[in-house]
């Protein structure tokens, strides 16, 4: 059914929102099944990931306008786009979301194309390379336990000190 250019319009804005967060990612999905495609929405949503289906042709038109740097990928296929929709939120939510859910899935039903990280379009490697990142709240915790283990260390060794005075 052919769309309205009120409808496009809308559809033209909302990817041109994806594209200006500070992450987007463009999925690939082919064979998912609606109740899939249903769970992989809501494990994005929980993330603050909004993710939309558009046709190829109006998000080469938005990215033509978007104002990212870079040579903008080719998009082969069905195309989705998954966005942090809090600008506050971990910019690394769009690509480790969707690169779990399509080992969940299986890569070649729902996989990374490209994206777009800090105004910059990135190819699969890249965006797949951001994936792998942990999440800040993961980061955090490895810099807390940095921070804690020289000061570990000083009291395992004091307390062995302690305990050969006391022996």
């Amino acid at each position: 059914m052919a769309r309205t250019k009120e409808e496009k319009k809308t559809i033209l804005d909302k990817v041109k929102t994806g594209l200006a967060a500070p992450s987007s990612v463009f999925v690939h999905f082919k064979g998912v099944s609606v109740g899939e495609i249903g769970d992989a929405r809501k494990k994005l949503r929980d993330e603050g990931v909004s993710y939309f289906v558009a046709k190829k042709t109006l998000i080469k038109r938005a990215m033509q306008d978007s104002g990212v740097e870079g040579d903008a990928p080719d998009l082969e296929g069905e195309v989705a786009i998954a966005y942090s929709a809090d600008a506050d939120g971990d910019p690394t939510a769009p690509a480790r979301m969707v690169y779990n859910i399509g080992k969940e899935l299986g890569g070649e039903r729902f996989s990374i194309l490209a994206g777009v990280y800090e105004k910059a379009f990135l190819d699969k490697a890249g965006m797949t390379e951001i994936a792998t990142i942990p999440s800040v709240l993961v980061l955090r915790g490895m810099f807390v336990n940095v921070i804690n283990s020289p000061i570990q260390g000083l009291v395992v060794a004091l307390g062995q000190i302690a305990e050969r005075k006391t022996g």
